[in-house]
């Protein structure tokens, strides 16, 4: 059920060039697991992470037996252990990091965010006993305001509204303090994913005002591409974040693979996707208003992504 998700091949896409990466060296799955045997590594974050979360499971779970796998899901988490090499890969919902009135699994479309910026405990709690912690948080920060919150969600005079890039800087400082104190660096190897493109505007790369990633088979040849919905200040923010961490002794690695996603437009499922509620007539009549153009298919470009953190995991020493 994991792949469905996000897997357009399930969902009858084809012409999709995956030549860019076609160069890459294969990947040996039970050498992994073997290196991985008795480790946990956790995701944590919102839907892109859980994307890469579900791109990892599929390239390991090619050499495992039927019955040789467990999942279980439970609020916030997905578990996945591969019971020969007793290897976990889980995924944990905190699409803002902090608490935040988006933290249902499913149930958390709002055009309000919120955030309570005394409050990391509710999810940190579950991240503490993970060999390699995996984080990322951006997608839910691209609306310009979001509001924070000192106290309970009940206490509706404690809100300030502020741009999103304070409140990204606010969340990450919380985020990083909670890391340096909670974590024991010797044993958990910790890494950030940074932000991922999305081709909602057609017009960028020479296509019509009103048209994005929809019916795209090839990636954008323009070398440096860059889309507007990724926005480098958050960047650089995540940067200095994590330059402070570092000078305070914890190493957490920032894996950037944001210019690598700038050029894959042909890489999302567009239409080709898992829906949650019934497509109506009036988007079924015009596909480009359903098209997914911010998650990816697996396979696909998130086993890149893969591929370069497992790269960093097993040179570090893991």
């Amino acid at each position: 059920m994991l792949l469905v998700i996000f897997s357009s091949r399930l969902h009858k896409r084809t012409l999709v060039s995956f030549s860019l990466f076609s160069h890459l060296v294969k990947f040996d799955a039970k050498r992994i697991l073997e290196r991985l045997r008795d480790k946990k590594i956790l995701f944590v974050g919102d839907s892109l992470n859980r994307n890469q979360f579900v791109s990892m499971v599929c390239m390991l779970q090619t050499v495992i037996p039927i019955g040789q796998k467990s999942l279980l899901k439970v609020p916030n988490l997905s578990l996945v252990n591969f019971k020969e090499y007793n290897v976990s890969i889980d995924f944990y919902w905190a699409p803002l990091l902090l608490e935040s009135n988006a933290d249902h699994p499913t149930k958390h479309k709002t055009n309000e965010r919120i955030i309570r910026i005394d409050s990391i405990g509710k999810h940190a709690k579950h991240w503490v006993n993970a060999d390699v912690l995996v984080f990322n948080s951006y997608n839910w920060w691209r609306m310009p305001t979001i509001n924070i919150l000192n106290g309970s969600f009940e206490d509706t005079e404690q809100y300030k509204l502020v741009d999103n890039h304070y409140g990204y800087n606010v969340a990450l400082e919380l985020w990083s303090t909670w890391l340096h104190s909670h974590v024991n660096h010797t044993r958990t190897k910790s890494y950030f994913m940074t932000m991922t493109a999305v081709h909602k505007r057609g017009e960028e790369w020479g296509r019509k005002v009103g048209t994005n990633c929809f019916n795209e088979t090839e990636p954008i040849m323009n070398d440096g591409f860059w889309e507007s919905g990724c926005d480098p200040e958050m960047m650089r923010i995540l940067e200095s974040s994590l330059n402070k961490l570092k000078g305070k002794g914890v190493n957490l690695q920032m894996v950037n693979i944001s210019q690598l996603t700038q050029y894959r437009r042909d890489a999302h499922p567009s239409i080709y996707r898992t829906h949650y509620s019934p497509l109506t007539e009036t988007q079924l009549s015009n596909p480009i208003s359903y098209a997914d153009c911010s998650h990816w298919c697996v396979p696909g470009v998130p086993d890149t992504w893969n591929e370069l953190l497992l790269t960093h995991i097993l040179r570090g020493g893991l």
